[in-house]
């Protein structure tokens, strides 16, 4: 279902990399490793990368190095590793633009209703991850799956990433996974979004990188198709959700665990 996808029907399918392209010489540092990772347990694996931050709490939060330059560094990657990309999209304009650099296009969780962006990203032709909004249950997701496809494209991935409660935290509802699986598409958790603190007094959202793997182990447990983990080398300094990032050091160690949490799932 996409280009490059390598090991694809052999294990549970990683998204991965940083929130944001901060520059090419860090991207490069974060998929080289993470290639070699994912090679080495054999999962699925594209790489993340927003090219733009559009859902900002301040206006002097970074939002990007530039659009245009930004895309040049996923397809980059793409070329050099030989393996799939995705960014998100805004709106239904930068649909084209994104589909011209990556693979898959994302839709982000507060855009997930929005008709005019699903039917453009359907219209590309790639592969589209709908997130799940946070105030949406599982069930009602159906409708966003069925406007991609109603519009020609059935390469359709939905994204678990928790729900509000209460004004500044999220929880995962492991019953979505299921519900979600329903309309017949590989359902993504992402686990690092699933655990931000957001609307903090500050303008800066929070989170709790320390259940990542309580977060991840569930997931895999219940048996969802693929993780989505946004991960870098210095967390405390990233330019955008350092709070809820991984530190890179500890990726291998936590897919390592989770293959063999698949394979147990997978036995029964």
């Amino acid at each position: 279902m996409i280009p490059n996808l390598r090991y694809e029907n052999s294990n549970f399918i990683l998204l991965a990399g940083p929130c944001v392209i901060e520059g090419e010489e860090m991207a490069f540092k974060i998929a080289e490793k993470i290639v070699k990772i994912s090679d080495k347990l054999q999962i699925p694996y594209i790489f993340k990368g927003s090219y733009r931050k559009a859902n900002r709490s301040r206006l002097d939060s970074f939002a990007g190095i530039g659009d245009e330059k930004a895309l040049k560094i996923l397809r980059k990657i793409s070329e050099t590793f030989n393996i799939p990309t995705v960014t998100d999209i805004h709106s239904a304009q930068e649909a084209t633009m994104a589909a011209e650099y990556v693979d898959m296009l994302q839709i982000p969780a507060f855009l997930c209703r929005q008709t005019d962006i699903l039917i453009a990203a359907a219209e590309t032709g790639k592969a589209v991850n709908i997130k799940k909004g946070q105030f949406l249950s599982a069930e009602a997701m159906k409708f966003a799956v069925a406007k991609v496809r109603e519009s020609g494209n059935s390469n359709v991935f939905l994204t678990e990433r928790g729900s509000t409660f209460g004004y500044y935290d999220l929880i995962v509802d492991y019953r979505s996974i299921p519900e979600l699986q329903k309309n017949n598409c590989p359902v993504i958790l992402d686990i690092t979004h699933s655990l931000q603190q957001p609307n903090q007094a500050g303008g800066i959202t929070g989170g709790q990188p320390q259940m990542i793997e309580t977060i991840a182990r569930a997931g895999i447990a219940v048996g969802v198709d693929g993780i989505f983990i946004e991960t870098h080398p210095d967390p405390a300094n990233a330019k955008s959700d350092g709070a809820n990032m991984l530190q890179i050091d500890l990726l291998e160690g936590l897919l390592t665990r989770l293959v063999q949490i698949r394979q147990v799932v997978k036995s029964f």
